[in-house]
């Protein structure tokens, strides 16, 4: 569904991103992961066509980026990072806003936005304004709106970025519901467990450069499936483990105590670039 080949951005002689090789198939969720700086977001603004690339070829459904912007813009949705709806409209005027700008015909637009409303559960909220909203539902309504066209691919950049877990999770079983109907959907995340959880497969981003790329399963047990941490005093350490044997093993070498737990995908970030997530 997109396919990337040697991507580069450069801001005066800084390069955020650093000759970028991905593919990411058709109904498929698919994470983008870094740190800060890692240009995470800049492949995201690319591809959506708000900064343009230095270098390199993109194709999104068989479009080429820039030659068919227009098609592309017409066959995607993006839900960014700041909320960016109309806060003196309400939820249902935020959608019909949106779907004239699509020329979506008016009884289908209304149809589409009284779907999409029950879809994000805001149904009881359609004729309230925004500015009465929680953060969790102006984020629902911003994927709604994003779907209200149809989209073939739905772009989310850091999605549940200041939301509480409970309505984060509710905001996982949306996307999962969505990619589950046949959307494929990129996105980036600060939440290694968000991308454990959503992804089949995530891309590791350090200064620019792809450094790692596979599901989150075969990550993890590239690093070792099991994680020995103990303390020496000052410092937390750790060892992986192919086995639960072997780390069991090595831990009873160990004087301090222990603890033997299954590898996530934090793990894999922190060893491949030396820092944790920063939300």
């Amino acid at each position: 569904m997109i396919v990337i080949d040697g991507l580069v951005k450069r801001f005066d002689d800084r390069t955020v991103i650093d000759h970028l090789n991905l593919q990411i198939n058709k109904g498929e969720t698919f994470g983008l992961l870094g740190p800060n700086g890692a240009g995470k977001t800049t492949t995201i603004r690319i591809l959506t066509m708000l900064t343009k690339a230095t270098a390199g070829q993109i194709k999104i459904a068989g479009l080429n980026l820039p030659v068919d912007e227009q098609k592309i813009k017409a066959i995607i949705g993006v839900v960014p990072q700041f909320f960016n709806l109309d806060s003196d409209l309400t939820a249902r005027e935020n959608l019909d806003l949106h779907g004239r700008l699509h020329h979506i015909p008016k009884d289908e637009r209304n149809r589409r936005i009284t779907e999409l409303l029950k879809y994000v559960e805001l149904s009881d909220r359609e004729n309230d304004r925004v500015n009465t909203f929680s953060g969790g539902m102006k984020r629902r309504l911003m994927i709604a709106r994003a779907l209200l066209h149809r989209p073939q691919v739905l772009f989310l950049d850091e999605p549940t970025v200041g939301l509480d877990p409970q309505v984060r999770r509710r905001l996982w079983d949306l996307i999962r519901r969505m990619n589950e109907e046949g959307l494929t959907v990129l996105l980036t995340t600060h939440y290694i467990e968000e991308a454990q959880h959503l992804c089949k497969r995530v891309a590791i981003l350090e200064k620019g450069k792809l450094i790692a790329l596979d599901s989150p399963a075969a990550l993890c047990q590239g690093l070792g499936e099991y994680v020995v941490e103990w303390s020496d005093g000052e410092n937390t350490e750790s060892r992986f483990f192919a086995n639960r044997n072997e780390a069991a093993q090595f831990a009873a070498t160990l004087t301090s105590t222990a603890t033997i737990r299954l590898s996530n995908l934090e793990d894999v970030f922190v060893e491949l670039t030396g820092r944790k997530v920063v939300g």
